[in-house]
């Protein structure tokens, strides 16, 4: 029976092997291609949801979302939307109410989408929900793939340049990975529902006694 824990030490993620998503990627900067990977995609049963936008290092600034990442199982698209917008036919996917989408923070970024265009919310499954149901008190991706796979996902290049002119190989894996990884975390909670599984609460750090200077 599966071990989950109700946290996840942060120490020990350094130590666990890393996961990559083992699938296709393409890169998709303009319309054409946006309809046609959205064809695709209207075609699946479930859907890994994410996104990225460029880094501000100035408190009370934020850019637009630069990157969404849709992955099936099998493929990732990365949909550069700081070059293409929000066409009408990521609308619709957006909008679709029969394929189950996953992501993190989900509101998050559905919000910060509607600079470029309004649209409905389709089916959308929160992990972090989902999670709590579990008893896993995580928010991050990370913390919840490493509970429950045994792996760590890199965040080496989530401060990237997400509005570079090419995103590098690395850029690529790890949005690419970040959405793939949803689906797989919603697949394998969806098992370990129906077989059962093990939650393993971690206790808390005691707190070290406070010592006053004495006079």
């Amino acid at each position: 029976m599966k071990i989950l824990y109700n946290k996840f030490d942060k120490a020990r993620i350094n130590n666990l092997p890393v996961a990559a998503f083992p699938g296709r990627i393409e890169v998709v900067q303009g319309i054409p291609q946006a309809e046609r990977a959205i064809r695709f995609l209207l075609s699946q049963d479930i859907l890994g949801f994410d996104t990225e936008s460029k880094p501000c290092f100035q408190k009370g600034q934020t850019n637009k979302v630069a990157l969404l990442q849709v992955s099936s199982p099998q493929i990732c698209f990365l949909f550069r939307l700081n070059m293409i917008g929000l066409p009408r036919c990521i609308v619709d996917l957006l909008s679709d109410r029969r394929i189950t989408k996953v992501g993190l923070s989900i509101a998050e970024d559905l919000n910060k989408m509607r600079v470029y265009a309004k649209f409905r919310n389709g089916n959308f499954t929160e992990l972090q929900n989902l999670a709590e149901e579990f008893g896993i008190e995580d928010k991050s991706l990370r913390k919840l793939y490493a509970n429950v796979f045994g792996e760590k996902i890199s965040k080496r290049q989530q401060l990237s340049n997400w509005e570079a002119d090419v995103l590098t190989d690395a850029q690529r894996l790890y949005a690419a990975t970040d959405a793939w990884a949803c689906i797989r975390l919603y697949q394998e909670l969806q098992r370990l529902r129906e077989v059962g599984f093990r939650l393993e609460k971690v206790p808390e750090p005691e707190n070290n006694p406070v010592t006053t200077k004495q006079e």
